[in-house]
């Protein structure tokens, strides 16, 4: 039997792992071929559950020289530590990922998990931001 092996790098390993296990409960129940807030839905609710702590459509704003020029929603913030982006979609795409690292520059956090149902199940990204102010 092969050890397991930990790894040292790794940004919020358990939290992490949680977080993705939820997304494997919600397509183990669901299966393919549901929208995109059918997901976030049924991830809340898996999220509740669990008893974890976590906002949803968490409200952003983007400022140039002091004034908002842009504003958005992020799909879940975990224990105000990980935001979770929830797709619908074949593959991750460029869009996506750098979406996903605006979010970690506007918010300051080391972590996105950006989560994708798939026809063939859950696929995921994690994103670092690495230079969190």
């Amino acid at each position: 039997m092969k050890p397991l092996v930990r790894r040292n790098d790794l940004v919020y390993p358990e939290l992490s792992y949680e977080i993705v296990g939820c997304a494997y409960e919600v397509w183990d129940e669901l299966g393919p071929g549901h929208s995109e807030k059918i997901y976030q839905k049924s991830y809340a609710i898996v999220l509740r559950t669990k008893n974890k702590k976590f906002q949803e459509q968490v409200y952003y704003s983007l400022k140039f020289r002091d004034e908002i020029v842009g504003k958005g929603f992020l799909d879940f913030l975990i224990d105000d530590k990980i935001i979770v982006e929830l797709k619908k979609d074949g593959n991750f795409s460029k869009t996506n990922i750098e979406q996903v690292l605006n979010y970690l520059k506007l918010s300051n956090l080391k972590l996105a998990i950006l989560i994708n149902f798939t026809k063939e199940g859950v696929k995921f990204k994690r994103i670092v931001n690495v230079n969190p102010c």
